[in-house]
């Protein structure tokens, strides 16, 4: 069964985990990474034949428009990361809708063809958002990667179904996509992706995408960032829990991601998951839609 594989591609000031540590006007005068990390991935992908989904942040894309094109150019699907990596539900409708915006205008214009696919800061499309789906399809998204049905102190939207679905909502449609969890003792458990993948014991991430292979007939949605590839980022001064976030098992990423490119097949979303004949999922309106 082929895997989505998915790259988020921000820097390693980026994460929610470091938003109290470097606010976003410090941004440019922090050595910048992400374009040879991202060059790193491309090579790795090259070496194994593997194309992948990359959710570009409007803020790299803007500062290294070349970066924008060696995605596409190596068979990539270029997808949008939102411009200023800012959670869903701190942005409300308004500024989402403008964030939303200014980054798939960067896209679409630098590559001349529409942009799909979207992806959130942080999975922070939660149960308290649904407006922001509106907002999408208006965009002219088709589908979204942006709900982890977890529990989560930044995220998380637990009663979400966890494979794709067709969202309904009153702006129309859109394939939602979640992040990859397994069911165990009433629970949905994340796994395949980003802290999970560098914490988690490595057998126990291949057992749990066999079984959404071979049990659930779903594929595995696996992301991953540069910096997390990147063992020697510059360390920011933190609190306590954003260091173990940020800097945990660094050194495991990179060995780890060809292993798995060796045990499991992998493409971008477009490929991997079929968007005909998905279940409908009414997400009713707990809050005012966006104006």
């Amino acid at each position: 069964m082929l895997n989505a594989l998915t790259i988020d591609v921000e820097d390693y000031f980026h994460p929610t985990a470091m938003q109290a540590t470097v606010a976003p006007p410090a941004w440019d005068t922090l050595p910048a990474r992400v374009e040879g990390n991202t060059q790193r991935i491309l090579d790795l992908l090259d070496e194994h034949r593997v194309s992948a989904t990359f959710f570009v942040l409007g803020w790299v894309a803007e500062r290294w428009p070349g970066l924008v094109d060696e995605i596409a150019r190596r068979g990539h699907e270029v997808a949008c990361h939102g411009y200023a990596h800012r959670l869903v539900y701190e942005l409300g409708p308004a500024r989402f809708r403008d964030d939303v915006e200014r980054s798939k205008r960067l896209l679409e214009d630098r590559l001349g063809t529409a942009i799909d696919g979207f992806r959130a800061a942080s999975y922070s499309i939660v149960p308290s958002t649904p407006w922001a789906f509106d907002i999408l399809i208006a965009q002219g998204f088709r589908y979204d990667s942006s709900v982890f049905p977890i529990r989560h102190d930044l995220y998380g939207f637990p009663t979400f179904n966890r494979f794709a679905v067709r969202v309904r909502r009153p702006a129309g449609e859109i394939v939602e996509i979640p992040a990859s969890t397994v069911r165990l003792f009433g629970t949905n458990w994340p796994v395949a992706g980003g802290g999970y993948f560098r914490f988690l014991p490595f057998a126990l991430t291949c057992a749990a995408i066999r079984h959404l292979n071979a049990r659930a007939g779903a594929p595995a949605v696996v992301y991953l960032h540069p910096w997390e590839f990147d063992v020697d980022q510059p360390r920011l001064p933190a609190g306590a829990t954003a260091r173990i976030r940020q800097y945990t098992n660094l050194h495991r990423t990179e060995p780890r991601a060809r292993l798995l490119l060796q045990r499991f097949r992998f493409a971008p979303i477009r490929q991997a998951l079929s968007f005909s004949d998905l279940p409908v999922c009414d997400i009713p309106d707990t809050s005012a839609a966006a104006e």
